[in-house]
């Protein structure tokens, strides 16, 4: 289980999808008002500090992603099943994007928030090299699940 490679790339996507919940995707300010957006929600940044958007949805796939990917993990003996919940792990992360992007243009056009400017952060960029981790570990499951098919034939 430990000793394979794609177990490594799986762990990975867990860890930036767990380091998603603790760091901030995007800093906003509009005007005098600053924000802070992170999977939870749009939080204003000054004391005390409120929720002013919640994105509920954003943090359920967060979480989904990385129960998922160490699910993936520990069913290591159904290399089928592996690369099956792999290629769904990887449909959510491109919606987790998605869902990303359309909040990060809902707050860009919001009336709410006048002479807004966004700057997203360094930790914005996990889920497209999760994403990627992601792809490789399909990969290295596939190359597993072919060598173990060949192995079978020897017998």
């Amino acid at each position: 289980m430990i000793q394979r490679i794609q177990t490594l790339y799986l762990f990975l996507v867990a860890g930036l999808f767990l380091a998603l919940l603790f760091f901030p995707l995007a800093a906003i300010s509009a005007g005098d008002v600053s924000f802070s957006f992170n999977v939870f929600g749009l939080h204003s940044t000054t004391i005390p500090v409120t929720l002013a958007y919640p994105t509920w949805s954003l943090m359920a796939m967060d979480a989904i992603i990385i129960l998922l990917s160490f699910f993936i993990i520990f069913s290591y003996k159904k290399r089928i099943l592996q690369i099956r919940l792999c290629v769904y792990n990887e449909l959510l992360m491109i919606g987790f994007c998605l869902l990303f992007g359309f909040y990060f243009w809902h707050f860009y056009k919001s009336p709410a928030l006048p002479d807004i400017q966004i700057r997203l952060s360094f930790w914005s960029a996990f889920p497209i090299v999760a994403m990627i981790l992601n792809y490789l570990a399909i990969r290295n499951i596939g190359a597993d699940e072919t060598m173990v098919r060949s192995l079978e034939r020897l017998r």
